[in-house]
Order: C-alpha cells, then structure tokens, then sequence
C-alpha cells in the first residue's frame, strides 16, 4: 500500500465532509455523526458529478446534480438502492490523515 498525506488530523471534524486531492485524484473524507472518518471517491456512481459539493448533513450525503442519496456510515447508496461509494483504505499517522488509492 503506498499512503499519501492528505491533510492534518485537525482539519477534521464529526459531522463534516471534508474534500481533497490525491495524485490528482479528487476523494472527500466524510466523517458521519457518531461513527470513524472514511475516504472515498468524490465522483457519484450516476455520473460522475463531484460529490465534493454534495450537501452533507452528518449523517447523509445528497448528490447535488440528481439527488442521489448516501448513508455517511457506509457509503451506500439509499436512493437509488444497488450503489455504493468506492471506499479508500484511510489512515492517521503522526497527526496526518493518509490515504491509499494505490489500488486504481
């Protein structure tokens, strides 16, 4: 696995979305309300479209181009239902949050 920093610990927040690059790879951190920080890609399954801008509320996250709906705990989709986020193996190292997204 080859871990990138991404952005300080401090930076996140419970309850926040949190966007970044990767080797110019686009991810967001989405830390849900009473759970543990996860990285995932920022391009919805439907078309792409950044869900970096998606509006996220601690514990969902909507899609701003056509609604679609994604539970912050797992990245799945609940609306529609059969999707899910592509999940990136994350990490906190010395103050720094680090992702993997050697796998593509």
């Amino acid at each position: 696995m080859a871990y990138s920093d991404v952005c300080k610990q401090s930076l996140l927040y419970e309850g926040e979305l949190v966007p970044a690059m990767v080797d110019g790879k686009e991810i967001v951190i989405m830390w849900p309300d009473g759970g543990k920080p996860k990285a995932y890609e920022a391009a919805c399954p439907h078309e792409k479209v950044s869900l970096a801008k998606g509006d996220f509320n601690g514990r969902i996250l909507c899609c701003i181009a056509h609604g679609w709906v994604f539970d912050g705990h797992s990245g799945k989709c609940l609306h529609p239902e059969g999707w899910k986020m592509k999940e990136y193996p994350m990490r906190i190292e010395n103050g720094m949050v680090q992702v993997d997204i050697s796998g593509e």
